[in-house]
């Protein structure tokens, strides 16, 4: 595990762990996340700790193309039970998945300061949200980073049953439209490879990524 300076760089990816853990240190700045999603690279701490990077091997992704949608999820989205935007309440978003209860985690790892940080960097227009909508009441979400070609999801939030799944599926459909390659979903979790999800080797990410 590496230690970085002031510097905006950061070590190459194959030095970490077998964990992904990769280097601890820096700052939240617009410039250091910016470089760390291009290098294959993200931030995830607990609040009280230092900034810990990770470049994990493999890497969950979905292709766009491989969305897999159950039964049960096209019963709900003929229902028109919800309504979909985007990138119009990143703040609320960001928010509602700083504050979600999740099974087996002690705390969230939003900070204070990473909330802050992303919120910068949808001022930038490089972080990007989905708000799900059931009536007037916002219901579900997830943020991540637009790079371009690769959405890199960062988290999401559901307040009503399906409401995630929900804006998962209309990023996916829209993004797909757009000819993106794929969306980084990180690490694998059954969430996701239900949803279609797969792992693929970090050097094959990082091809992806720099095309």
């Amino acid at each position: 595990m590496y230690l970085l300076s002031k510097d905006l760089v950061f070590p190459p990816v194959h030095l970490s762990d077998k964990h992904g853990l990769l280097a601890v240190g820096g700052d939240l700045s617009a410039e250091r996340l910016l470089l760390a999603y291009k290098s294959g690279i993200f931030p995830w701490y607990n609040q009280g700790e230092p900034i810990v990077w990770y470049s994990p091997d493999p890497r969950m992704v979905l292709f766009p193309k491989n969305l897999k949608i159950s039964k049960s999820m096209k019963q709900v989205i003929r229902k028109n039970q919800f309504w979909v935007t985007f990138n119009q309440n990143f703040s609320e978003v960001i928010a509602n998945c700083k504050n979600s209860y999740r099974e087996g985690q002690g705390g969230t790892w939003i900070t204070d300061e990473m909330e802050q940080a992303y919120i910068n960097l949808y001022n930038l227009g490089v972080a990007k949200s989905v708000e799900v909508w059931e009536g007037n009441d916002l219901v579900g979400g997830l943020y991540g980073i637009d790079l371009g070609h690769i959405f890199c999801g960062e988290s999401m939030f559901s307040k009503v049953s399906n409401a995630s799944k929900f804006a998962f599926i209309q990023l996916v459909q829209k993004l797909e439209k757009e000819h993106y390659t794929l969306i980084d979903c990180q690490v694998y979790n059954e969430h996701l490879d239900s949803l279609g999800a797969e792992e693929v080797s970090r050097s094959e990410f990082l091809t992806y990524l720099k095309k």
